[in-house]
């Protein structure tokens, strides 16, 4: 670990400023700490029932088997996964995804919505995990 992160240096050069140190230290904890080390104030992941986000990984993980999401879906579930039992409306999943610019494309979004949810849910006559909130937006619910 100590040899990657000297190469690090080695590769920026020493006499860069030390936000580059600063960067290429946190770059290191994020990657080389183990989930008991990371438990402190930042969570690199999260878990709700057996759906697993790992924000460290890129990637995330029902049942222990990966979801193949794409990079709108994976946004998403994030953005859902951060804000557990909250109902987020349709103009803030917009703008937090694809910015101002989408700012009513409601439809764009429940299309995208409608893929996550094949993906994650076992049945679409009973969401588990993301619940429509009909003319305001959705919500992720927390399951033991």
């Amino acid at each position: 670990r100590i040899l990657i992160l000297l190469f690090l240096q080695k590769l920026v050069g020493f006499k860069k400023n030390l936000c580059t140190v600063s960067c290429m230290g946190r770059l290191f904890r994020i990657f080389f700490q183990s989930g008991s080390e990371r438990s402190g104030k930042q969570c690199y992941y999260e878990h709700n029932g057996k759906l697993k986000v790992d924000y460290a990984g890129g990637c995330a993980y029902l049942d222990e088997n990966e979801l193949h999401l794409t990079p709108m879906e994976y946004k998403l579930l994030c953005l859902l996964s951060k804000n557990v039992g909250k109902v987020l409306t349709h103009t803030f999943i917009t703008q937090n995804i694809w910015g101002r610019s989408w700012d009513n494309d409601v439809a764009s979004l429940r299309v995208f919505m409608a893929t996550l949810r094949k993906k994650l849910e076992p049945t679409e006559e009973s969401p588990q995990y993301i619940q429509t909130h009909i003319g305001v937006g959705y919500r992720m619910m927390k399951i033991e």
